[in-house]
C-alpha cells in the first residue's frame, strides 16, 4: 500500500478533464530534461573519446619521457641508457635525433618542397617506445639501415611530394658549409623506404624518419644524439618517474614527461569539458524552470482540493509531500528517459557520424583541420551518475516553492467562492 500522498500526487500527473494543458507542460518539462541530459552524456562521452584518442596517438609518436642534456645533445646514451634501466618503472628506451630539413622530389630543379621535422633513429630500439612499425602502410621501420640512406615518410607528406616507395627524395638541411661564395647547405639524395600513417594530421604531414647513422652524418654530430626516449609502464605515473630520475641520474640532464610537453593542450581539452558541462546543464535548469510554473498552475487549479484535504486532516507536510510527488515524478521520468538516449548516442557515435556524412555528403571533420579525422567516443559511467544526480537535484529543488505555496491554501479562504 502506497501513502495517500504519492497516490495523488501520481493521480495529479495525469491529464483530467480541465488540466490538458497543464499535463502538457508537463509533458514539454519531462522533454526538456531528457534533452538536456542526452546532450550531456553525448557531449562528454565524445571529449572523453577525443582525450583519449589524442592521447594515444601523441604518444604513438611521441614517448611518456624524454632526456636530453644541458645543450641538447647526449654525448654517452649507452651509459645513460643503462643508468635509467635499473628504474623499476622503466620498459623501453630509444635514442633519438630531431632535426629541421626541407624535403624534394626533384631535386634543386624544381617541383614540390616541404619542410618537416626529421628524426633519426634505430629500428631496433623504436619499436619499444613508438608505434611506428603498426602503422606502416607500406614497407617496415626495419628497412632503415646504417648507410643505406633510405626515408620513412608521412603519408600525407609522400602525397604532398608525389612519391611513392623506391622514389628519390632530396633531403636539404639547413646547417650549411661556409664557402667564400657563401652558405651552402648540405644535401643528400634518400630513398623512400616506406611510407607511415599515424591518424595526426601534424605527424603525417611533417615527419620523416632515417636510420640513426644517417641522421648524425648528415647533420654532422658524429656519435652524439638528441635525446634518450623512455617508455614507462604507466604513463599515468610519468611525472613521479621523472622526479624520481632527476634524483638518481648523476650528470646535467634536462628531462620532461608527456605531461609537460603537451601540458597545456590537456588543460585546455579539462577545463572546455568543464564549460560544456556548465552550458549544458543550463538546458535542465530550463527544464527544471518549468516544472515550478506546472506545479504553480497545478496548486492554483487544485486549490478546493487542497481546502478539502484539509478540512479532512491533512498536514501542511502532507500537501507539500503531494506536489512534491508529482514534480519529482516528472524530473525523474525525464531522466531516465535522458540517460537512455543519451547512452543509446554516446556508444553508437561512431556509427551515427559516417552515416550522416554519407547522407549529407560531406566530410564533417577533414584531418587537414582537425586533429582527427573521426568522431571518438567513451561513455563513463561515473559522468552518467553525476548528470543525474544534477538533474534530480534540480529538479526537487524546482518542487519546493510550489510545495510550500500549496501547503499554505488557507481551507476557508480556498472554499468561500466553491
Amino acid at each position: 500500500m502506497l501513502p495517500y500522498e504519492i497516490r495523488i500526487g501520481l493521480r495529479y500527473t495525469r491529464a483530467k478533464r480541465r488540466n490538458h494543458f497543464i499535463s502538457f507542460i508537463s509533458v514539454i518539462s519531462m522533454a526538456g530534461i531528457a534533452l538536456g541530459i542526452m546532450a550531456l552524456i553525448v557531449v562528454l562521452s565524445v571529449m572523453n573519446g577525443f582525450q583519449d584518442e589524442l592521447r594515444t596517438r601523441i604518444l604513438g609518436v611521441a614517448s611518456h619521457l624524454e632526456i636530453t642534456g644541458s645543450e641538447g645533445r647526449l654525448t654517452n646514451w649507452p651509459a645513460l641508457a643503462r643508468e635509467v634501466a635499473r628504474h623499476p618503472e622503466v620498459r623501453g628506451f630509444a635514442p633519438y635525433i630531431n632535426a629541421q630539413a626541407l624535403l624534394s622530389a626533384s631535386g634543386l630543379g624544381g617541383g614540390e618542397t616541404k619542410g618537416s621535422l626529421i628524426r633519426g633513429l634505430l629500428p631496433q630500439e623504436e619499436d619499444k617506445v613508438a608505434e611506428f612499425d603498426q602503422k606502416m602502410q607500406v614497407g617496415r621501420l626495419a628497412n632503415l639501415s646504417p648507410g643505406a640512406w633510405g626515408i620513412i615518410l608521412g603519408a600525407d607528406l609522400a602525397r604532398a611530394l608525389g612519391v611513392v616507395q623506391g622514389d628519390r627524395v632530396t633531403v636539404i638541411a639547413p646547417q650549411g658549409v661556409v664557402t667564400p661564395a657563401g652558405m651552402i647547405p648540405r644535401i643528400r639524395q634518400f630513398t623512400v623506404v616506406g611510407i607511415f600513417r599515424m591518424g595526426m594530421y601534424e605527424y603525417d604531414a611533417g615527419l620523416a624518419l632515417m636510420h640513426l647513422a644517417d641522421a648524425q652524418k648528415l647533420y654532422r654530430m658524429g656519435d652524439t644524439v638528441s635525446g634518450l626516449r623512455v617508455k614507462l609502464a604507466d604513463m599515468e605515473r610519468a611525472p613521479w618517474v621523472t622526479r624520481a630520475l632527476a634524483h638518481s641520474l648523476h650528470g646535467d640532464y634536462y628531462l620532461s614527461d608527456w605531461t609537460m610537453s603537451h601540458q597545456n593542450f590537456f588543460q585546455a581539452v579539462q577545463i572546455e569539458k568543464r564549460m560544456m558541462f556548465i552550458i549544458l546543464t543550463l538546458i535542465v535548469a530550463v527544464a527544471a524552470f518549468n516544472i515550478v510554473s506546472t506545479l504553480v498552475m497545478v496548486v492554483t487549479d487544485k486549490q478546493a482540493d487542497i481546502a478539502i484535504l484539509r478540512t479532512l486532516g491533512a498536514s501542511p507536510k502532507s500537501i507539500m509531500a503531494v506536489f512534491m510527488v508529482q514534480g519529482s515524478l516528472i524530473g525523474v521520468i525525464g531522466t531516465m528517459l535522458g540517460i537512455a538516449s543519451g547512452v543509446l548516442l554516446a556508444v553508437n557515435v561512431e556509427t551515427i557520424v559516417p552515416w550522416i556524412e554519407r547522407a549529407v555528403g560531406m566530410n564533417l571533420f577533414p584531418s587537414d583541420v582537425y586533429y582527427i579525422s573521426k568522431l571518438p567516443s567513451r561513455l563513463v559511467w561515473r559522468d552518467v551518475a553525476t548528470i543525474a544526480g544534477v538533474a534530480l537535484t534540480l529538479a526537487f529543488l524546482a518542487t519546493l516553492y510550489p510545495s510550500w505555496r500549496a501547503a499554505s491554501v488557507q481551507p476557508a479562504e480556498a472554499l468561500r467562492y466553491e
